[in-house]
């Protein structure tokens, strides 16, 4: 390859757009801000998270919905269409976990790329083209194509996100294998896998979702498992290519999806970190780095704290394919009836809430009691998952608010 060759490719890698000038981005908080903002959650803010109105208690979470990283990536990919009004723009995959954010983006012509494998619509992006990466990031493979073919990217990858990827980097570099907690099958989790591999791409990964397979880790460190039985478990999908137990475990590295339960992170962390340190007589054989992102926390955080009020049901809004929203969920469930909830209009009457049930893994109807008649007090909590924009959770407290028969002037009148 000549001089000039490679200079031309080098060029292409390096076609990285930033559309975050002053003029566009005025315009894209005023739009953005009249899709998402909400009069009736500043006003709960403003009244420290908690409203009576009649026999009708509200008390919305300190911490909960947009954080700054999914504001970032939603405003990028809105000033986007703005800077390339007549380009073909893609987004690979969902920008975040949120149906409405994501039916607006399509609404301005930003097309979903599939994000689980790359198909032929990768293979005919052009010069002429954008592509959109999303606030979970995305494999290095497919960063890969897309500067191959040339294509424009706004990349909205949020920063905790890259601060694990730093860290499986290195883990790969000094020849440490990465365990990470994480779903299988989250492009945030299929991103990290990625650049667990290394520059070279001859670092290794395992991904593990719970306690039990961190026991079954464990179990194998000690000697009670064989090699057999420990690939049966976690097949290819769950391991780096070429990935061989007896070896890849003698040195490992933990991260982690950033949203996942922290509590059930660091106890992942101490299972793992106690067992090779019995097993090698010392802990340099584990690195341990706290990656769960801080948003994630801190809307865990406000939900445990919102839970030492008595309240007799709590609604979780937000995308039923949101990690964080789920682990939002999982605690809520443990103490009072829990309601995970898309949006407002899951709430179909007094006696009826259709919702996601996250044992079933799909959306059922359950009917709890008259818990909403206006005729009995009632203390209803919300929050919501860092991807859920305030006006859904607007629209959720509002017909809560309809259903006891109280109108959005009286709230607003506080």
């Amino acid at each position: 390859m000549s001089d000039k060759s490679a200079a031309k490719n080098d060029t292409k890698k390096r076609k990285r757009i930033n559309v975050r000038k002053p003029d566009v981005m005025a315009k894209v908080e005023a739009e953005v801000s009249n899709h998402y903002k909400s009069s009736v959650v500043e006003k709960l803010r403003e009244l420290g998270g908690e409203i009576t109105l009649g026999n009708t208690k509200i008390i919305l979470a300190q911490q909960f919905g947009f954080c700054y990283g999914v504001e970032r990536a939603i405003d990028l990919a809105y000033a986007s269409r703005k800077v390339f009004e007549d380009n073909p723009i893609y987004l690979i995959g969902e920008i975040i976990h949120n149906p409405e954010v994501n039916r607006q983006l399509k609404d301005m012509d930003i097309v979903s790329l599939p994000w689980e494998q790359m198909n032929e619509q990768y293979d005919a992006l052009t010069e002429n083209d954008v592509v959109i990466v999303p606030a979970f990031g995305a494999p290095t493979s497919f960063i890969d194509k897309i500067e191959e073919r040339g294509a424009s990217i706004v990349d909205t990858t949020c920063g905790d996100v890259m601060k694990v990827w730093r860290r499986v980097r290195t883990y790969a570099k000094e020849g440490y294998t990465s365990i990470i907690h994480g779903k299988a099958d989250h492009e945030e989790t299929l991103a990290t896998a990625s650049h667990a591999l290394g520059k070279e791409k001859n670092g290794h990964y395992l991904i593990i979702l719970t306690l039990e397979d961190t026991d079954f880790v464990c179990s194998y460190i000690n000697g009670e498992i064989s090699d057999e039985t420990f690939m049966t478990r976690f097949g290819d999908k769950n391991v780096s290519p070429g990935f061989i137990p007896s070896i890849h475990l003698q040195q490992v590295g933990v991260a982690n999806q950033t949203t996942m339960l922290k509590s059930e992170t660091e106890e992942i962390q101490r299972r793992i970190a106690k067992t090779i340190t019995n097993r090698d007589g010392s802990p340099e054989n584990c690195q341990i780095f706290d990656t769960i992102c801080g948003a994630t926390q801190e809307r865990q955080d406000a939900l445990f704290e919102m839970l030492k009020n008595p309240m007799d049901m709590l609604l979780v809004v937000g995308g039923y394919n949101s990690s964080n929203t789920t682990h939002l969920v999982e605690i809520g469930q443990e103490e009072l009836p829990t309601f995970f909830i898309r949006d407002a209009t899951c709430i179909e009457s007094i006696e009826k809430i259709i919702h996601f049930d996250l044992e079933q893994k799909s959306e059922i109807t359950s009917n709890y009691n008259n818990l909403l008649d206006q005729d009995k007090p009632v203390v209803v909590g919300v929050t919501a998952g860092a991807s859920c924009p305030n006006n859904l959770i607007e629209n959720t407290i509002l017909r809560v608010c309809e259903l006891r028969g109280i109108a959005k002037t009286e709230i607003l009148s506080q």
